[in-house]
């Protein structure tokens, strides 16, 4: 006969789901110029020390940071909890291998070690201020085929004028892609992205989609629904 009280090992707490956040960054020579790399490692670390603070309840926030440039994508920061994140400032050099990034995105969002089965619906954000240099048609379309990595989030941000928003909006959809002509707009995206995923998180309902503002207004930004 038992005594009736709870014991540690009766008490099964749910480990809360993943909620993944890949950066699919353009780190090209171009990105030098302007103060536009200046911009980008400063969203990213401001987005990340958001991430980080945030309270794991159902939902946890992880992220991944994908570089691209050169010859080929790069991992800079694997997939991992925010909190867990240390992010180094991005460099840039090379040219534009954004065919490189997107098989990268699909073999890590098809990879169940990393995005396990419930995990919630992935958040994929590209941002570039060129044009691809490699072959990207095909990679893109085995993206949205992928059983998985077709379901998430895609948003896109063109840096400047030279970016081709017509490859931009094929990967994310004409409504999810805007335009940063300078570093204000660029990190006002970061910060919408930021504020739409831990809305996210603390929703009831994780896989909620996802509305992009225009950057270039700034009344009631502050007071958007997400």
């Amino acid at each position: 006969m038992t005594s009736g009280k709870l014991t540690l090992k009766d008490i099964t707490v749910a480990a809360p789901r993943p909620l993944p956040v890949l950066l699919l960054l353009d780190v090209s020579g171009s990105m030098a110029e302007d103060g536009k790399l200046a911009a980008l490692n400063t969203a990213v670390r401001d987005m990340l020390h958001a991430f980080a603070q945030e309270q794991a309840g159902g939902a946890e926030i992880h992220v991944a940071v994908l570089a691209f440039s050169g010859r080929e994508a790069r991992v800079h920061v694997p997939l991992k909890p925010a909190r867990n994140v240390q992010f180094e400032a991005l460099e840039a050099r090379g040219h534009t291998p954004l065919g490189s990034v997107l098989t990268l995105t699909t073999s890590i969002l098809e990879n169940r070690d990393l995005v396990p089965g419930r995990a919630y619906r992935p958040t994929v954000v590209l941002v570039s201020d060129g044009v691809p240099t490699d072959e990207w048609e095909e990679p893109l379309e085995e993206l949205l085929a992928s059983p998985r990595a077709s379901k998430a989030v895609r948003l896109a941000l063109a840096v400047g004028e030279d970016a081709d928003l017509e490859v931009l909006a094929q990967f994310a959809g004409e409504d999810h892609v805007r335009r940063a002509a300078e570093a204000r707009q660029l990190r006002r995206f970061f910060r919408f992205v930021t504020m739409s995923v831990t809305a996210r998180s603390r929703s009831a309902t994780p896989d909620q989609a996802v509305t992009l503002p225009d950057l270039g207004v700034d009344d009631g930004f502050d007071d958007l629904d997400l």
